[in-house]
């Protein structure tokens, strides 16, 4: 084990954490950061609409009228998940541009105005117009375009012969918008042409096309329960060599779980089977009880059969508040579980396990899909209850704890004997 452990620390570890540091990932991760509480918000707007309690249903048809009370819930979806590549494409570029410390704001604006002039918003076959392109449908094609053009515009302001610099006196809001007229006006008319072409060559709404070519199909295979496992697995493992596995994967992540939950939501709201089964509130129900790895498992374990481990039991003891509440850095920095050779098997272990009974609960009908994001310090089962609307879901978590727990058990035994012997010698 100190041999594979130097051997990561040398050959791994390095290049771990500079995509961890990628300035564009970042810049993603932070993006989704912003809008995760409308998100939230929108989810919780769809389970106001669908709670499938009968009774509820009933009441609220009798005190509003049929269908008229959720009209609410329309409402909040439509400024919350309807806009969200949108949102995307003007946080991921602000982030992206304040990182170059160049202007966020103008660089921000520039990619929403770049993001309509590749067709978010088209005509539809039936005279209208189609804003599927502002939702999930656009999300890969807005994040494309957020950091391209960011790339574009930070570089095209950093040249002096197309900056227009005005007097002293001139309040900074106006210097700023005369400074970034040429560098936007190019970006924005060299993506123009791009489309234009596009069009030249057939291709009227390159958002759907974009997104039944590429997104689609890499969400499906996202899907699967190998992609399942592998995302389970490299946020345990770098997080086993103290890198943030959670922030480090998180872009990857959420591109894909995103569109999958909305995607969801659709099919619930019209009464036909969840398509998705991998997305972020499934590992935030089923998987990450108490935090990556399951580490209120192992708390729970401490509790059991290390009370003569003191170092164990003062660490747990700490991190018991919260670890309920799914912050599990106590845990891993104290215990600690970073580098830990005892506790390498099952910190990777339980999250593959975890994933494997959620999944396969999930296929075969014993447990809805997950619908719902609800905040990511929910305490565990009542998590997988609000994810899928359904007692299945509470109980699918209760009994991945358990297993948790029971994974844990014959290592934290081990430790707790190795330090009795230390102790002794």
């Amino acid at each position: 084990m100190n041999s594979f452990i130097s051997f990561m620390e040398r050959y791994f570890i390095p290049y771990a954490g500079k995509v961890g540091n990628q300035r564009h990932l970042l810049a993603i991760r932070d993006g989704f950061i912003v809008t995760m509480p409308l998100m939230i918000m929108g989810s919780f707007a769809v389970l106001i609409n669908n709670l499938p309690i009968q009774a509820y249903q009933n009441f609220m048809n009798g005190l509003f009228g049929e269908g008229r009370w959720q009209a609410f819930g329309g409402n909040v979806w439509n400024g919350t998940f309807a806009i969200l590549a949108l949102l995307l494409s003007f946080t991921v570029a602000y982030n992206l541009a304040k990182s170059y410390d160049k202007d966020p704001l103008s660089s921000a604006v520039v990619s929403v105005a770049i993001f309509f002039t590749i067709g978010a918003v088209v005509a539809s076959p039936d005279g209208g117009m189609s804003t599927a392109g502002l939702g999930s449908t656009g999300l890969f094609l807005a994040l494309i375009v957020a950091i391209l053009s960011t790339e574009i515009f930070t570089r095209l302001s950093g040249s002096d012969k197309l900056v227009i610099k005005m007097p002293d006196g001139v309040p900074p809001a106006v210097s700023r918008s005369f400074a970034a007229l040429f560098p936007a006006m190019i970006t924005i008319s060299i993506f123009g042409l791009i489309v234009t072409l596009f069009q030249a060559a057939g291709i009227n709404d390159l958002v759907s096309s974009f997104y039944g070519l590429v997104q689609e199909p890499f969400m499906g295979l996202a899907n699967s329960y190998p992609a399942a496992l592998l995302l389970a697995f490299m946020s345990v493992f770098l997080w086993f060599f103290g890198l943030h596995g959670a922030n480090i994967i998180d872009p990857f992540m959420q591109t894909i779980n995103i569109p999958a939950i909305e995607a969801n939501q659709q099919a619930l709201e019209a009464g036909e089977a969840l398509p998705f089964i991998v997305n972020k509130p499934f590992f935030d129900a089923f998987v990450n009880l108490g935090g990556t790895g399951a580490t209120l498992g192992l708390i729970i374990a401490v509790f059991l059969v290390a009370r003569k481990h003191k170092a164990y039991m003062t660490v747990s003891k700490l991190s018991a508040a919260p670890g309920l509440f799914n912050i599990n850095e106590p845990m891993i920095f104290g215990v600690p579980i970073v580098l830990n050779p005892i506790l390498f098997i099952p910190f990777i272990l339980t999250p593959l396990v975890l994933v494997t009974t959620a999944y396969f609960a999930t296929a075969i009908g014993l447990v809805p899909a997950a619908t719902i994001i609800a905040p990511w310090t929910t305490p565990p089962i009542i998590g997988g209850f609000l994810a899928t609307q359904s007692i299945a879901g509470g109980v699918l978590a209760a009994i991945n704890l358990v297993l948790s727990v029971v994974i844990y058990l014959p290592f934290v035994t081990v430790a707790q004997v190795q330090a009795l012997r230390n102790e002794q010698n």
